[in-house]
């Protein structure tokens, strides 16, 4: 049995999205007969205790035929020194410092691989878009029932906002706000982790608006995605979510290492988006969700953007690479 070694970050400045999609590469190798652990810290084991109890984990690199990592913290050196010789998968989004790796993967829409020219070593194999993004089956699981509501633009009904487990620099509650006077009669499922900061305004808000209903730590995201309308969203991992099951999308970034693959499905008429940390961000995302609230062509354009993008099976074909390869 393939045992492989998951090294991943977590935490307030960078999420949960790094353990998250790791979780669903390890699900994948392990259908294939692999045995997966992750190594932990505090904010990784936060993380596996809410979405992944039974998910094994490790306090040592050893006994382990090969290594994934998911850090933005880590680089080539450090990749060499855990990896010790044996087989390396790094996942990236940013193509910005030298990576050592046998494989590396990066689901951004734009990359290509002359980003990664000279990062790499030449022999290293690139899996490059959002064909290889890890997403779990559940979502795949729902693409046709997906597909089938949404092909009779139906009004908007449900708002899903989804901005992080972590929701960094409490945007939940600040976006709640916002949405609450301008949709009318509209339900809002706003998700959050258990440590969110919004957390205790959102409590409050819920008790007194019913159109609000608070999803923490939630298991059944992918219901949610199929049973909303429209969704406010962050621009990272779960944009492939979102893709997957054709959800119309208004696109928030939140970090930078979020903005060129928000930027490449705006222009690619997938997703409009907005930057947190403009001046005039209250204003342009009041415009942005009436726009949407009242333009069902323009969702239903969105949805059937959206659907080309992503079919849900990239875990599976990076985990059959990965283990080709070990």
């Amino acid at each position: 049995m393939t045992k492989i070694l998951f090294i991943c970050a977590a935490g307030a400045s960078v999420g949960g999205g790094h353990v998250m999609r790791s979780l669903t590469l390890a699900h994948a190798l392990a259908e294939r007969g692999a045995a997966c652990a992750f190594k932990t810290t505090l904010e990784v084991a936060k993380v596996l205790d809410a979405f992944a109890p039974d998910m094994a984990r490790a306090d040592s690199d050893e006994g382990f035929d090969a290594v994934v990592f998911d850090s933005y913290a880590l680089a080539a050196d450090d990749h060499r020194a855990l990896a010790k010789g044996r087989p390396a998968l790094v996942i990236d989004d940013l193509a910005d410092r030298p990576l050592a790796a046998d494989l590396v993967l990066d689901s951004g829409p734009a990359r290509r691989a002359e980003d990664y020219a000279g990062l790499v070593a030449p022999e290293t194999r690139l899996l490059l878009g959002p064909a290889y993004a890890p997403v779990r089956p559940a979502f795949a699981a729902l693409r046709e029932d997906a597909l089938g509501r949404r092909a009779g633009t139906p009004p908007v009904r449900r708002i899903l906002v989804s901005l992080g487990l972590t929701d960094v620099g409490g945007i939940t509650g600040r976006v709640a706000a916002l949405l609450r006077p301008i949709v009318g009669d509209v339900a809002l499922d706003l998700v959050v982790g258990g440590g969110a900061p919004s957390l205790p305004t959102l409590w409050a808000l819920a008790a007194e608006d019913p159109r609000l209903e608070l999803h923490v730590d939630t298991q059944h995201m992918p219901g949610l995605l199929l049973e909303a309308d429209l969704a406010i969203g962050a621009g990272g991992s779960t944009t492939w979510e979102r893709c997957v099951l054709a959800l119309p999308t208004l696109t928030l970034i939140l970090a930078n290492n979020q903005v060129a693959a928000a930027r490449a499905l705006e222009a690619a008429g997938v997703t409009p988006c907005l930057d947190v940390a403009a001046p005039d961000f209250d204003t342009a995302f009041g415009k942005a969700v009436e726009g949407l609230l009242a333009d069902e062509r323009r969702r239903a354009a969105l949805s059937a953007a959206s659907t080309k993008v992503c079919d849900g099976l990239g875990a599976d074909r990076a985990a059959d690479a990965f283990l080709a390869l070990v």
